[in-house]
């Protein structure tokens, strides 16, 4: 943007991005929408200060980082009028908490740009209760999105296959599949022969693996409550459980 046009805008705005794994499919990359804010901003003559991007991450707010950057930034800028989104379901998809979001931006007086909705101004009723009817449905959607995977995975369990989430030590997720890590194997059987022969509690089999130098799955120290879960996950045995589905699987069995 040349400083001719700059020096011409008045209204100055922040943008926020999100995309989430499971819509990366259905909305694009980021990048997609950080292109048509940038283009909504240049025909609409608003300055965009500053792009807020959440990549890869839910609508919750437990793991929001550029969010919450992006109400630092506002709370200290305050020349900034308001923010502008691609859709009210980047901004979240639960409606609780989108209105509290939205609440949010009015108590520091920004308002909120939908490019792809109509003026979401909360004093006028008809737009708010528009808005709050793109929540619900947006909400619903989530509520599908989360109803199909649940029960294909389910479903994947009752056949006995590998419903998702991370192998346990011991294994490798391959092809959509588990299977046995054969690096790891020995360790997994001194563990059952220690607790079993030894009678070792889990917290001196964890102080004996740290010794040793082993590193848990996600490369860690190991404590009590590591140790704890193997001993006691099925899987070792070659029988693979996801929620109240146990299936044989002696290809996986290691002890």
């Amino acid at each position: 943007m040349s400083s001719t046009i700059k020096d011409k805008l008045s209204v100055k705005v922040v943008g926020y991005c999100r995309v989430s794994t499971e819509n990366q499919r259905e909305e694009g990359t980021i990048q997609i929408q950080e292109k048509a804010l940038i283009d909504y901003c240049r025909e609409n003559r608003l300055e965009l200060m500053a792009l807020f991007k959440d990549n890869g991450v839910s609508g919750g707010l437990e793991n929001r980082p550029a969010l919450s950057e992006l109400f630092d930034y506002l709370e200290n800028n305050s020349d900034i009028e308001s923010v502008v989104i691609f859709k009210l379901d980047r901004l979240a998809r639960d409606l609780y908490i989108q209105e509290h979001l939205i609440k949010k931006l009015e108590l520091l007086d920004k308002k909120l740009i939908s490019i792809k909705e109509p003026n979401l101004d909360s004093k006028d009723p008809m737009r708010k209760a528009f808005r709050q009817f793109m929540g619900i449905v947006s909400e619903l959607e989530k509520a599908f999105i989360t109803m199909r995977l649940s029960g294909g995975r389910i479903n994947k369990a009752k056949k006995g296959g590998y419903a998702g989430g991370g192998p346990a030590f011991g294994y490798l997720a391959k092809n959509k599949d588990l299977k046995v890590n054969d690096g790891q194997t020995e360790i997994v059987k001194q563990i059952f022969k220690i607790r079993r022969y030894k009678k070792l509690s889990f917290a001196k089999i964890a102080r004996y693996l740290n010794n040793l130098g082993v590193k848990t799955v996600k490369g860690g120290k190991w404590y009590a409550s590591t140790v704890k879960y193997i001993v006691g996950n099925p899987i070792y045995k070659g029988k693979l459980r996801y929620k109240d589905q146990l299936n044989k699987r002696k290809d996986l069995g290691i002890v």
